[in-house]
């Protein structure tokens, strides 16, 4: 009996550091992805604003602009794959977790603090999932964005004249549309991933 009781305790001291640890990658992984979701949205500004420059040049060799425009695309390019990835790693970290908070809450005797557990993991399972979603849609939005920039670095790249800058005209105003509703995703995730790592978060407040 005393066995069984030692090997019950240790089950569930295993598992309660497992969980612990679980948590601390996950929010680890959090901020790792904020803070690379927000160098995406600063790249994503810096490469509209060389797209401007370009478009906006009235006198002078248009060549510089179009170069500066073009380096920054497949820095964009990156960015987009970049937040791809860890979203998805992020996911899969997530799903880990909750499953550790579940198999734990699973192991609670007393009915009224399980039930408290399971409605604070649902909770923060609902929160994490719409920081999911948001840089989903983030990840989506990407696609008519590079579209955009990827035409028009083709066009000027065999005709870099004024006359050829007004000829993407449609395809610039399409880039900063798509620009506006893609920073407004990226804003909105950044924000749900910030309640994400205040909600993980060990420190008391």
């Amino acid at each position: 009996m005393k066995t069984r009781i030692l090997l019950i305790v240790s089950l569930m001291t295993l598992l309660a550091s497992v969980t612990q640890a679980s948590q601390q990658e996950l929010a680890t992984s959090i901020k790792d992805t904020r803070i690379e979701a927000d160098q995406s949205r600063k790249q994503l500004a810096t490469t509209l604003s060389a797209l401007t420059a370009l478009t906006k040049q009235q006198k002078g060799d248009l060549r510089p602009a179009y170069d500066a425009f073009a380096a920054e695309v497949p820095k964009t390019e990156a960015a987009a794959a970049a937040t791809r990835a860890r979203v998805a790693s992020m996911q899969g970290e997530g799903m880990k977790y909750f499953d550790d908070w579940q198999k734990t809450i699973t192991g609670i005797n007393d009915e009224s603090l399980r039930k408290k557990s399971q409605q604070r993991l649902d909770a923060v399972k609902k929160s994490y999932a719409k920081t999911i979603d948001e840089f989903k849609d983030a990840a989506d939005l990407f696609k008519p964005f590079l579209a955009d920039l990827g035409d028009i670095e083709k066009v000027l790249s065999t005709d870099l004249t004024s006359r050829g800058v007004k000829s993407v005209s449609s395809n610039v105003n399409s880039a900063n549309s798509d620009y506006k509703k893609l920073d407004r995703t990226m804003n909105d995730a950044l924000e749900e991933m910030q309640k994400m790592e205040k909600e993980l978060s060990p420190e008391a407040n």
